[in-house]
């Protein structure tokens, strides 16, 4: 995935994460739902992280992977 690609996906996921937010009351499904996005968009952030990362060293972005949600959840802000 290039770097626009994954801001497409983010965009999206974004738009999805506004709409279930708007909403008064969530119910258990929508709620598994926007924890699900929120993990997909930390993901899509940290994939970018990793390929600017890459390009700064001189190295090839495309060499970045999607790290595991349990991993990028575990990251201490």
């Amino acid at each position: 995935m290039n770097d626009e690609e994954i801001h497409e996906t983010i965009n999206r996921l974004v738009a999805e994460e506004h709409d279930l937010r708007t909403q008064r009351h969530h119910t258990a499904e929508q709620q598994a739902q926007l924890t699900g996005l929120e993990e997909a968009l930390d993901q899509c952030w940290d994939l970018l992280r990793q390929r600017d990362a890459l390009r700064s060293a001189g190295a090839d972005p495309s060499a970045a992977q999607a790290r595991p949600i349990s991993e990028v959840e575990g990251y201490l802000q």
